[in-house]
């Protein structure tokens, strides 16, 4: 079997976004399919490839890149070959998220080829997986945090994640620039949730790196274990990795980062060794799936939990594909108030992650990634290339 074409489809897709407190049309949404072909006939695709886990498409200049390098490399190649190509595109230089598109729709096509899904291709492991629910940063006050989370708790999650007040004002939610940190705000949305769900609702915050200063890091972060919080995500930006460091040394409440670094298994590997901090966070676009295996693997080796970050059919096969006891949660969202995560965007027959009762989603376990894509909602909506 020899790869003859790779293709990025853009199509349109209605979306809608949460911007200060309320539901508002992303009217320039767009979504792509990456499509790896063969000469018999097998195919593998990825959804999105560039924002937050697989809703985002490609930009113009990347679907370019990823075409032009793409066939470069693997016009002519067996489309078996994953782990040749993800070292050959990390000597390269490839962007991260170009090389995890390609990584990941060949994971896809290879599964698909032999009619089961990637984790057990993988190697599987388990069937379902334990969801947080992930709000959207300035989210509203303190009250509406709380309300949100109980109504989350309601539905049958057993575990919740703040985001809380950035790049806005927590009173007027107008944009405002990353400083000063609303670190009393914040507090105060965490207090509010632990009050209004109990004791028995696992709880976890991400700041997404905008403290800037130790300190306010440090008294975030002693708050959060007052209240039991399970985990400290991405506390400040994560270029400061002796601040991390220090902060870990310092607080007994797990750090778990880096979150956005770049470097996938080769970044986190190093922050283990130098104990930045407590747990490690990979996605699917830091890597692929071969870089998000490599990287659980080292954490096992050295007993540190590695949590797969933001939602999606990859982050989702990585988990089928892992124990519990490295891989605990899947992070399901982003939620607000009026938003639905409960419906398959249009080019889907399916939704990727339905919650169940016991507040766990299920592992796809249709061939390849698991997509039920529907073809004509994507042809109907394409967008003409240059």
């Amino acid at each position: 079997m020899k790869i003859t074409n790779i293709e990025v489809i853009p199509f349109r897709v209605p979306r809608m976004v949460f911007r200060n407190r309320a539901l508002v049309p992303d009217g320039d949404a767009v979504q792509t399919l990456t499509k790896i072909s063969t000469d018999e006939g097998a195919e593998g695709y990825y959804l999105g490839g560039h924002g937050h886990g697989d809703q985002d498409g490609l930009p113009p200049d990347e679907r370019r890149a990823l075409v032009a390098r793409g066939r470069a490399l693997l016009l002519g190649e067996d489309p078996f070959d994953r782990e040749k190509f993800w070292r050959y595109m990390w000597v390269a230089n490839w962007p991260e998220n170009l090389l995890s598109v390609i990584d990941l729709a060949l994971w896809d096509l290879q599964a698909r080829a032999f009619g089961i899904p990637v984790h057990k291709l993988m190697g599987g492991c388990r069937t379902r997986a334990k969801a947080y629910a992930s709000t959207y940063p300035n989210m509203g006050t303190p009250e509406e945090y709380a309300a949100h989370a109980l109504e989350c708790k309601q539905q049958g999650y057993r575990a919740y994640k703040i985001h809380p007040y950035y790049f806005a004002d927590p009173t007027t939610f107008r944009p405002v620039p990353g400083r000063p940190s609303h670190i009393e705000a914040d507090i105060a949305a965490c207090r509010a949730v632990r009050e209004a769900v109990g004791d028995d609702m696992a709880l976890m915050y991400d700041p997404w790196g905008t403290y800037c200063t130790y300190e306010d890091a440090l008294k975030v972060g002693r708050v959060l274990e007052e209240l039991n919080f399970v985990w400290y995500e991405h506390p400040m930006p994560e270029y400061r990795v002796q601040a991390y460091v220090k902060l870990t040394r310092e607080l007994d409440i797990p750090i778990l980062s880096p979150e956005i670094a770049a470097g996938s298994v080769y970044t986190r590997a190093d922050w283990i060794l130098r104990e930045a901090s407590d747990m490690s966070r990979i996605d699917v676009l830091r890597g692929g799936l071969t870089g998000g295996r490599k990287l659980v693997d080292v954490c096992e080796a050295y007993g540190v939990k590695c949590e797969p970050h933001m939602s999606g059919f990859g982050n989702l096969q990585l988990l089928g594909a892992t124990s519990e006891d490295t891989c605990e949660y899947y992070e399901r969202g982003l939620l607000a108030p009026g938003v639905d995560c409960n419906t398959p965007p249009p080019y889907l027959a399916s939704l990727a992650d339905p919650l169940d009762a016991d507040g766990y989603v299920a592992i796809p376990q249709a061939p390849g990634m698991g997509y039920d894509i529907i073809w004509d909602y994507i042809e109907e909506n394409r967008i003409a290339e240059d």
